[in-house]
């Protein structure tokens, strides 16, 4: 299945209709080049099987990217439970999708792993591996590392580090003015994490609610359509993708978040450079789960030494800046092409 939107021919599609539930559920292999296929499950409601069907091959798509540019043994890949719009599941019904996606993953032999993303969590990485080991981040008590958003937060602070050595000379966050649009599980990790370094924290998030606990946190707020235009030393998109467009209005110097897709499309990260302003693709600065979770489940090492490996995120994003500077190219012109170069001719891992 290829998708002439996508930069690379996919792999693998493979949908089905769950013979337990009825609901449609899929995943997609986009590339195996490195390795077996690694990569989220989604459960949210789709309008029709259209969006659902590229919704998948995009994210799996962006998988290879963070893999690769990683420096991880692994392939990308997504996978999608289609639910339709305004559909609620009880938990027997949602135990019944589970085992009918587990039963669809289990038909890779291992040329997929699945773990957890928009709508899954640790119990329903469990339910997955009724059927086979090819699940990972269950929880703690089943021998797994559970949420992957510590990780992922930890990989956005060593990106944002870096990145604001190369933007503004010192990696220090004290004293920046720094909006975190989502104030969600990883968003509210990296909003901690910089407001206890000394930066002034600017929040928005789509749940009204999350106003009263910006302000007993001391952070500052701003409604959710100002968020990007919100003036600022850092943005961290930390909620959906797609809010960068090449006539979007930025107020920072420098954009660093883990929202996956902050791109309209490619014209986007031009048209930002044109104006001054550093992109770090998400797709590296979002990469400290997956990096955690293969360290610790797939490899096997402890928690000091996978901590270790999402902390060099921040490594690559150093070399990243400047091999775009020297080739003259934007960090997302520069991004594609080392993983072009890692595709073309795997080596061992650096991460």
């Amino acid at each position: 299945m290829t998708d002439r939107n996508l930069p690379w021919a996919h792999d693998r599609l493979v949908v089905r209709r769950g013979r337990r539930s009825g609901i449609t559920t899929m995943v997609a292999v986009h590339s195996r080049a490195l390795g077996p296929a690694v990569g989220g499950c989604r459960m949210k409601q789709y309008r029709g099987f259209a969006e659902a069907e590229r919704d998948v091959l995009r994210l799996s798509a962006a998988m290879t990217d963070k893999l690769a540019i990683a420096g991880l043994r692994a392939g990308g890949g997504k996978s999608v439970i289609a639910l339709a719009p305004g559909q609620q599941l009880t938990p027997a019904e949602r135990r019944a999708v589970l085992l009918d996606h587990a039963d669809l993953i289990a038909s890779f032999g291992g040329d997929y792993l699945a773990g957890p993303d928009v709508g899954t969590g640790p119990e329903d990485m469990l339910v997955l591996r009724e059927t086979g080991p090819h699940a990972f981040c269950v929880p703690a008590s089943a021998g797994g590392i559970g949420s992957s958003s510590g990780p992922t937060a930890q990989g956005v602070l060593a990106a944002l580090r870096s990145a604001s050595a190369a933007v503004f000379g010192s990696p220090d966050p004290a004293g920046r003015r720094i909006v975190v649009s989502g104030h969600g599980a990883v968003g509210g990790l990296v909003a901690q994490a910089v407001a206890a370094a000394g930066a002034e924290v600017v929040v928005s998030d789509v749940d009204p609610a999350t106003r009263a606990v910006a302000r007993r946190l001391g952070y500052e707020w701003v409604e959710p359509e100002a968020a990007i235009a919100t003036e600022a030393d850092i943005l961290v998109p930390s909620a959906v993708g797609g809010v960068l467009g090449d006539d979007t209005e930025v107020g920072a110097r420098l954009v660093v978040g883990p929202a996956n897709n902050q791109l309209v499309d490619d014209r986007a990260a031009e048209a930002l450079a044109a104006r001054g302003v550093v992109w770090v693709p998400d797709y590296v600065a979002s990469a400290g789960g997956v990096v955690y979770a293969l360290a610790r489940e797939i490899d096997g090492v402890d928690h000091p030494v996978a901590a270790a490996r999402v902390d060099r995120i921040g490594d690559v994003v150093s070399r990243l800046l400047a091999d775009a500077r020297v080739h003259g190219r934007t960090p997302h012109a520069e991004a594609a092409e080392q993983v072009r170069q890692r595709l073309a001719a795997p080596r061992p891992a650096v991460v």
